[in-house]
């Protein structure tokens, strides 16, 4: 039975587009993308979501706290649930952020320091490396209330799909750009609407049902 962990943040966590800043609902468990991903990929799968809102790819935030840093937690993430067949890896909107101030290229350059870990921890079946889906997160969409927290980082996420591909490629790995099949809502311009779970799961599923073989 393949194990797959899913490695993200609040999109991967299920979180709601927010209509202020103490909304963060988040969508029941099975109309999250995850959640289509494992009905879309049936009872010989085992998956594990890993999302925590606010993560980042290798930066402490000073605002939400240092625990936010996607680096810190992987390697103990891919050892307790190991062995694992394979990891789905999407991060880097947060890392969007206006407090960060990063040059887009940094923001993949922070998915390769993740990519690494993830080649040597060892957390494959018998000790090897697991297989990597690397998925791009869409660009912003619309946004409001978050507009200064974002300050620049629209035209940014729109060059993200270009670097992550161009990434995988170097590193012969999978890759989805999730632009490709949906939109980030206009509501907050950050999180997924309703309608758009259902493709990005059935998306990732092709593509971990394609590395499976």
């Amino acid at each position: 039975m393949p194990t797959v962990l899913c490695y993200g943040d609040s999109n991967t966590h299920g979180t709601m587009p927010m209509t202020d800043r103490e909304s963060g609902g988040r969508y029941p468990a099975e109309r999250r993308w995850t959640e289509v991903l494992r009905r879309e990929l049936g009872a010989g799968w085992n998956l594990i979501a890993e999302g925590l809102p606010g993560r980042t790819t290798v930066h402490d935030d000073p605002v939400e706290g240092a625990h936010k840093n996607g680096r810190r937690y992987l390697l103990p993430c891919l050892q307790s649930h190991r062995p694992l067949d394979m990891v789905a890896l999407m991060l880097g909107t947060n890392d969007l952020k206006a407090r960060f101030s990063l040059p887009v290229e940094d923001i993949a350059d922070g998915v390769a320091v993740l990519l690494d870990i993830i080649a040597g921890a060892a957390a494959g079946p018998d000790g090897r490396a697991p297989r990597v889906l690397l998925v791009a997160p869409p660009p912003l969409g619309k946004l409001d209330m978050f507009a200064a927290m974002f300050t620049g980082g629209t035209e940014k996420s729109r060059l993200l799909g270009g670097l992550y591909a161009a990434l995988a490629k170097r590193r012969g790995i999978a890759f989805l750009d999730a632009g490709s099949v949906i939109r980030s809502s206009d509501v907050d311009g950050i999180h997924f609407d309703a309608d758009a779970l259902e493709p990005l799961g059935r998306a990732v599923a092709e593509n971990l049902r394609r590395m499976q073989g």
